[in-house]
């Protein structure tokens, strides 16, 4: 996250996480603030055994997109209204407009971000991690019903 006053924001994350057996780790970190902190966490998170980012961050919401410049890791970005600027627009735009050969998955801003980041998190792990892939299926199959 963009800071420590985004964690907040980010419970819903960490509960669909949670529920779905996902383990994870969470840092404060800025694009603008602490840009080697940035750095160096994006280059060594492969060899520190991660396989998805989720990076949330508002206003200009820089963060997502220096994460992904820095690793070949799958990268997801929650935009934060929290900033004054259009509710959020602006950190939308920043997580979405990304040039070519630097992806990063955008998801909705707010707390329907923070759950779909998780969500999306999930279905990439499913792919190698069976457990993950059981309680993804379970969740969907319960959300179908309901």
């Amino acid at each position: 996250m963009g800071s420590a006053n985004d964690e907040p924001l980010l419970e819903p994350t960490k509960k669909v996480l949670d529920e779905l057996g996902v383990p994870y780790v969470v840092r404060a970190m800025s694009a603008h603030r602490t840009p080697d902190k940035v750095r160096e966490f994006a280059k060594r998170a492969e060899s520190d055994g991660l396989e998805v980012l989720i990076c949330a961050a508002g206003g200009a919401a820089h963060l997502p997109g220096a994460v992904a410049a820095n690793c070949t890791l799958p990268v997801i970005g929650i935009p934060l209204a929290s900033s004054e600027v259009a509710g959020g627009l602006d950190a939308i735009y920043g997580v979405l407009q990304m040039p070519p050969g630097v992806p990063v998955a955008g998801v909705a801003v707010g707390s329907w971000g923070a759950r779909n980041a998780a969500y999306l998190a999930a279905s990439i792990l499913a792919l190698k991690h069976p457990d993950i892939r059981e309680a993804y299926k379970a969740f969907r199959d319960k959300q179908s019903q309901g």
